[in-house]
């Protein structure tokens, strides 16, 4: 029997987003995560390409976590005939279910607006995948449970491993043909508000790293001090503060921090406003799974208290013209779509409004262009002025910076023979690849997009 693994590099090389990653072998065919483009329009374009790979091969998909560019391509691989499981931690897949749910009802109403509108090259315009089709996704999914090794085949076997970022995320080992293959997914914070450290790989023949923040220290900052003075400058300008936000763990950190700063007397009880219905269905999930996160019940309790939660678009109106100075923590976290437009289509134009923006902005998006000083932004066909101050804070990122990138791999007690960066933009691989051979000495490769590298075992 031929001892070789086909890897097939389908997504997040050389970009961020767009996670897919295809071992190709003799015994069976495992695809590595399945997620969607995000930002440059050339990018999100490949979206609607079908796969270079005969998707009905593939036996079975293993999910590192459950963000958007990590599972949010699933409903178009059964669309091109994929019929086996999709494997992930229980709470990635609760949290995939709601993304992929929230997902096919956004680019349903996308589409519909983008036709009654006519602000679309298409006739008529369609959504990227329906209601229907997450549904039919939904039922493949399989939950495994961390630390544990499970068989595929009689010479392949892989296992989860807590890798803090979000609830449930973990990295994939797998050992194929007896050669250890490591995909990190994308690796936490060392001093998470909510998670605990990430663990770390002891051995890896074939490492593939992601490399998000590979040419970046996250900086020293008070966070705390940071938002308090944020907080109390809204009010002095009897204006609103708005913070795009991932529905994903930067929405319930975020929530966590207000709580302590008013716990604290750090800032006054100013109304705050919860507006990501896949924010709310998150929220449950760490309800459901206390074991995944550092949260006590009477801390999640009172957090969920201290804030108003939107639960309907009427409201969304109602806090709209609420006239007193507040707090609006809002989807999408890039301000690529989501309730965060329509507070923006009303408010960015007003210099009394600052623009919070609290972790990574992809290349295209519409976070990246405010951070980088836009005059103007353009959503749902129109432009819009922006007059309101933008603010960053990089330190509340959920990816690991370089040195916890580095930090990670410091357990891993074999040279590899080859380590291949990916997530990551071409300028933070590069550096991040020189920082490795510096430091450990090992072999490292930058993959494109739809490169194949055949490795014999």
């Amino acid at each position: 029997m031929d001892k070789f693994v086909k890897v097939h590099f389908l997504g997040a090389a050389g970009v961020v987003t767009g996670s897919k990653f295809l071992l190709e072998t003799s015994e069976q065919n495992i695809l590595i995560d399945c997620g969607m483009f995000q930002g440059l329009k050339e990018l999100r374009m490949l979206n609607w390409t079908n796969l270079s790979v005969d998707v009905k091969a593939i036996d079975v998909v293993l999910l590192t976590h459950g963000h958007l560019d990590h599972v949010g391509y699933l409903p178009r691989l059964l669309k091109q005939g994929f019929k086996g499981r999709i494997v992930g931690t229980a709470p990635t897949l609760a949290i995939a279910e709601i993304i992929l749910r929230d997902s096919a009802k956004i680019h349903e109403e996308d589409a519909k607006e983008a036709n009654k509108e006519n602000y679309t090259k298409h006739k008529p315009a369609l959504p990227f995948y329906t209601k229907v089709d997450a549904e039919k996704t939904i039922v493949l999914f399989k939950a495994e449970k961390p630390d544990n090794w499970i068989a595929l085949t009689k010479n392949i076997s892989y296992r989860f491993q807590y890798n803090g970022h979000i609830i449930g995320a973990t990295f994939i080992e797998l050992d194929i043909f007896g050669k250890r293959f490591v995909f990190s997914g994308d690796i936490g914070r060392v001093n998470d508000y909510l998670l605990e450290k990430p663990k770390k790989p002891e051995l890896a023949d074939y490492l593939f790293m992601e490399s998000t923040y590979g040419n970046k220290l996250h900086p020293v900052e008070n966070i705390e001090e940071i938002l308090s003075e944020i907080i109390k400058e809204t009010i002095h300008k009897k204006g609103n503060l708005i913070i795009p936000s991932f529905a994903v763990e930067r929405l319930q950190t975020l929530m966590y921090l207000l709580w302590e700063l008013y716990k604290k007397n750090k800032i006054p009880n100013i109304p705050i406003f919860i507006d990501s219905p896949m924010g709310n269905n998150v929220l449950e999930v760490f309800k459901r799974f206390p074991e995944w996160h550092k949260l006590s019940m009477e801390d999640y309790n009172a957090m969920c208290e201290h804030v108003n939660i939107i639960e309907s678009y009427k409201d969304t109106w109602k806090t709209i013209d609420d006239k007193r100075s507040k707090i609006i923590i809002a989807g999408s976290g890039m301000v690529t779509g989501g309730r965060v437009l329509t507070y923006l289509q009303q408010l960015i134009d007003e210099s009394s409004t600052t623009v919070l923006l609290v972790g990574y902005q992809a290349e295209g998006t519409r976070g990246r262009q405010l951070k980088e000083g836009a005059h103007e932004i353009r959503f749902r066909g129109k432009y819009y002025p922006v007059k309101a101050e933008i603010k960053c804070i990089d330190s509340l990122s959920a990816h690991g910076d370089q040195n916890d990138l580095l930090d990670w791999m410091s357990a891993i007690k074999n040279m590899p023979e080859n380590v291949f960066l990916i997530h990551g933009e071409p300028n933070a691989a590069d550096a991040f690849r020189v920082k490795i051979k510096d430091t450990y000495h090992w072999h490292v490769t930058i993959p494109k997009l739809t490169d194949v590298e055949k490795l014999v075992l």
